[in-house]
C-alpha cells in the first residue's frame, strides 16, 4: 500500500525573497515575484501538501494523516493530529527580520505555537552571515534600550556561514537569516514568528511590516549566548558517509553523502523525509520509484518496508525523521 511520495511545493512571496529556487532547483516559480519560501512538506491549516505521484496522486497529506496515520508515522508522535514537521527551502536575497519563535512555556499564553527548527545551508554567497543568540553580556534592559534607539542588531551574535553549515534554532533563540543564503529548513509544525526589528524597511504593500515587540520580549531567552554552527563530523556507514546534525525530541536530522554510485536498502518502520542537496537519487518501494534531483524532496512512510536507494554518482542528501527516533 505504501510507497515514496512526491508532494507539490507551495511557493511563498516574501519581501526578502528572490528567484534562485528557479535557477538552482528548477522550481516553477510564479513570474516576476520575489519567492522566499518553498513549502515542500506541510500539513498546516489551509496549506496542505498534495501528493503528485502513484495511486494516491491528488490526495493530500491531511487525508493521509486522517486515513493512514500509523502507516505514515509509525511510532512518531503527531502534532495535535497533524503531520509533525514542516519542511521548506528558503531563498534569502535580502536580510530577514530579527525574530523569535516562542518557547512552549509561553506560546499558549501569547496565542502562538512553539517552533524549533534547523537550517542546513545549501548555497552561500561570500561573506554571508547569520544572526543567532545574544552577544555575551547583553541584558534585557540593554536590548530594550537599543531596540528603542534602532541599534538592536548590535546586541545579536553573528557569525559567517558557508555551504554545508548547519544551525540549530531552538524556540526562544533570537535570530535573523542573512542575505545571500539558500537553505533547507526542518522545523516542528508551527508558523508562529514574532518580529522584533525589521531594519526599517517596508513590505510588499509599501508599508512597514507588523512588529510583535511585546510578544518577542516575552519569548527571547536572554541567557542564550553566542551559539554557532553545529560541528561537522562524518562517519563511514557502509559505502556512504553520515553526519548526525540533530537528535531532539521533535526531530532527528542527518546528512548523507556518497562519492560513487551505490545501491542501498534502508530499514522500514520509520517515517522519513529525504531531500537531495546535490546529485541524483532514486527512492524505490511499493512498486513505485521516484527520482530526486537537487532541491527535490520525498516523504517515505513508515509502512514502506525496506525502501531502496539507488545513488547515481556523487550525491548528498538530507534525511529528517519526526519524533527524534535514534538510529
Amino acid at each position: 500500500m505504501f510507497y515514496p511520495l512526491l508532494l507539490e511545493p507551495r511557493f511563498k512571496e516574501r519581501v526578502w525573497g528572490g528567484r534562485r529556487l528557479e535557477v538552482l532547483y528548477g522550481k516553477p516559480l510564479p513570474p516576476g515575484r520575489p519567492i522566499g519560501e518553498s513549502w515542500e512538506v506541510t500539513d498546516r491549516p489551509g496549506e496542505v501538501s498534495v501528493i503528485r505521484n502513484g495511486p494516491w496522486a491528488g490526495r493530500d497529506l491531511r487525508w493521509l494523516m486522517e486515513t493512514h496515520r500509523s502507516g505514515l508515522l509509525g511510532e512518531a508522535a503527531d502534532a495535535g493530529g497533524r503531520f509533525p514537521l514542516l519542511v521548506k527551502i528558503l531563498d534569502a536575497r535580502e536580510l530577514l527580520s530579527v525574530q523569535v519563535h516562542p518557547p512552549a512555556e509561553v506560546a499558549g499564553r501569547l496565542g502562538g505555537e512553539p517552533k524549533t527548527e534547523l537550517w542546513y545551508i545549501t548555497e552561500a554567497e561570500p561573506g554571508s552571515e547569520i544572526y543567532a543568540g545574544l552577544r555575551r553580556g547583553v541584558t534585557r534592559e540593554e536590548f530594550e534600550r537599543r531596540l528603542r534607539e534602532g541599534t538592536v542588531a548590535g546586541c545579536i551574535h553573528r557569525f559567517g556561514v558557508r555551504r554545508g553549515d548547519a544551525v540549530f534554532l531552538p524556540s526562544g533563540r533570537v535570530h535573523a537569516l542573512g542575505a545571500g543564503l539558500v537553505l533547507f529548513e526542518i522545523q516542528q509544525n508551527s508558523d508562529t514568528t514574532y518580529r522584533v526589528f525589521d531594519w526599517d524597511r517596508v513590505g510588499l504593500n509599501g508599508r512597514p511590516r507588523e512588529l510583535h515587540v511585546a510578544q518577542a520580549l516575552e519569548s527571547i531567552r536572554f541567557d542564550d549566548v553566542e551559539p554557532g554552527p553545529l560541528p561537522e563530523v562524518w562517519e563511514a556507514v557502509g559505502g556512504s558517509e553520515r553526519r548526525r546534525l540533530v537528535r531532539h525530541e521533535l526531530f532527528r536530522v542527518d546528512v548523507w553523502r556518497w562519492r560513487h554510485p551505490a545501491v542501498e536498502e534502508w530499514p522500514g518502520g520509520r517515517c522519513r523525509i529525504l531531500g537531495v542537496v546535490e546529485g541524483h537519487v532514486t527512492v524505490r518501494g511499493g512498486g513505485e520509484g521516484v527520482e530526486l534531483g537537487p532541491g527535490t524532496f520525498c516523504l517515505v512512510p513508515a509502512g514502506l518496508e525496506r525502501p531502496g536507494l539507488e545513488v547515481h554518482g556523487p550525491a548528498e542528501l538530507v534525511e529528517a525523521e519526526p519524533g527524534g527516533v535514534e538510529g
